[in-house]
């Protein structure tokens, strides 16, 4: 299979990483982020969690710094908006993303899935589409109760060594989750694990993700 190389090491590409909720863009793609910067590229990244306040906030700002330590430059914005409603605060998202899109300028952004069963999830994406709309954006995945996970078509193979580093931050920075029966280091190496044999993956693992648009040049 051909790959496409995003980004080259030594390219400079800014990245928008959007978040739900204070762990959502490291489950969903912190292995991804860690393996570009550890190859070289020079990441400019706009990390933007939608709903932390108290410890959660504390824990996003944590996880978030160390996630991008390597990346050319990094901006880490939590904002209030109440968990699990959402849909209920369309208005005041919308604000918050027309606001964002005057600010920071992405080559790449990796946001939700359109389809999450998560509601807070769902609204993320929908805002997301509606706001960039001359953009590369990822959809990334997150394991949950719902049995959501969907079909995805596009696949970064890890070096198992950032697949590790993802999972070592996770369990030390979200003290708050670690009593939830799905986060541990089974569930994501064994989503990885699943992802990388279905792009037959060098080092067995992967993050997996949904284009639905692309352009190849």
């Amino acid at each position: 299979m051909l790959p496409l190389k995003l980004p080259a090491a030594g390219e400079r590409l800014s990245v928008l990483c959007l978040g739900a909720h204070s762990d959502d863009i490291e489950i969903g793609a912190g292995a991804t982020l860690l393996q570009w910067i550890a190859k070289g590229a020079k990441l400019d990244i706009m990390w933007c969690v939608l709903s932390g306040i108290g410890d959660r906030e504390a824990e996003a700002r944590g996880s978030a710094n160390s996630f991008l330590q390597g990346a050319e430059t990094a901006s880490v914005e939590v904002m209030s908006f109440r968990d699990g409603f959402f849909p209920t605060q369309g208005e005041q998202i919308k604000g918050w993303f027309e606001a964002l899109k005057d600010r920071f300028k992405p080559d790449l952004i990796l946001t939700h899935r359109q389809d999450d069963a998560h509601q807070d999830h769902r609204e993320v994406c929908r805002h997301t589409w509606n706001t960039f709309r001359d953009h590369l954006i990822l959809e990334y995945e997150i394991p949950k109760w719902d049995g959501d996970l969907g079909q995805p078509n596009l696949y970064v193979p890890l070096e198992e060594v950032n697949l590790a580093r993802k999972i070592e931050l996770l369990m030390k920075h979200f003290g708050t989750q670690r009593s939830k029966h799905w986060f541990d280091k089974e569930t994501f190496q064994g989503l990885a694990r699943l992802r990388g044999m279905e792009c037959r993956a060098s080092e067995r693992y992967a993050e997996a993700f949904v284009a639905r648009k692309l352009t190849v040049a």
